[in-house]
């Protein structure tokens, strides 16, 4: 059995552990809180995106649009697809890193033509180990995403795309599907498809709106924003789900530090009665000596 003074040393030790991981819960559910907040607050501009593209596709069904361009008559397999894959910048968040990297792998696995857009270090560097093909000057992070880090990411995109340099591009991230639960998720975002968008009652649209000066100028400026409130949106969705699988892997940490402390604090009561008991020892037999 280890010493009175090895255990209290281990006990601290673990101690000071715990005071770490509890306030990195705390952190982390503050973080939640805020983007989960900012996800509301930028939901109503997304859906008022989709459902004005939505009715320009309504009413001018005939409409033809480069982000719609599937290039059918470009081979599948010869077919250049992007990854835009969403990682975190560090670990300690349970699975949250392997399950999106795992996605993409599997995802990659079915192309022999792919570029990744690798936002988050962790991703970047596993991928940079794989030795996949990876653009140099995409360097990009996931921490407290922005609209402004979303429009670049689109403008880099958007640009292969009208340069045929990419024919399709597909985001891997981790979506809230509760505010409990989060699943890693592929979603195809170029081309776009008239499937994708919501469809609504006819009622909402007794009112046809004219759009000048052509319904396909307006397309050329609605779709890039559209991309760049989708990528926005799952930035955001990647981050709280980053900060939930971090709470919920300091919450875990910290309750088997607690356990580990009851374990300990048992052997070291232990240890002690053991030692009052053999100084008792010591002191009768010393006393039965005496009298003798």
């Amino acid at each position: 059995m280890a010493n009175m003074r090895e255990i209290r040393i281990r006990m601290k030790s673990i101690q000071d552990t715990m005071k770490i991981t509890n306030a990195m819960y705390l952190i982390s559910s503050s973080k939640l809180k805020k983007a989960r907040k900012v996800l509301d607050d930028t939901m109503p501009y997304f859906v008022t995106l989709q459902k004005t593209i939505h009715d320009i596709l309504l009413h001018s069904p005939d409409i033809s649009h480069a982000y719609f361009d599937k290039r059918e008559l470009k081979p599948k397999e010869n077919k250049k697809k992007a990854y835009i894959v969403i990682t975190a910048d560090k670990g300690l968040a349970g699975g949250y890193n392997h399950n999106v990297i795992k996605l993409a792998e599997q995802e990659m696995a079915k192309s022999k033509h792919n570029i990744l857009f690798a936002v988050g270090q962790v991703g970047r560097q596993y991928f940079q180990r794989k030795k996949e093909e990876m653009a140099n000057d995409f360097f990009y992070t996931n921490y407290n995403p922005t609209r402004y880090r979303a429009r670049c990411i689109t403008e880099t995109i958007i640009d292969g795309f009208n340069k045929g340099e990419i024919d399709e591009v597909y985001m891997v991230y981790t979506k809230m599907v509760t505010p409990m639960k989060a699943e890693a998720e592929v979603i195809q975002l170029l081309p776009l498809s008239q499937g994708e968008f919501v469809s609504m009652e006819k009622e909402e649209y007794k009112h046809f709106a004219e759009y000048s000066p052509s319904p396909q100028v307006v397309m050329n400026h609605l779709v890039p924003n559209y991309i760049k409130g989708f990528i926005y949106g799952a930035m955001v969705e990647a981050f709280s789900a980053e900060q939930h699988a971090r709470m919920t892997a300091m919450q875990s940490a910290t309750d088997s530090a607690k356990d580990m402390i009851r374990q300990l604090s048992l052997l070291y009561n232990r240890a002690r009665q053991a030692a009052i008991t053999q100084e008792i020892n010591e002191v009768v037999s010393g006393a039965g000596s005496e009298d003798r």
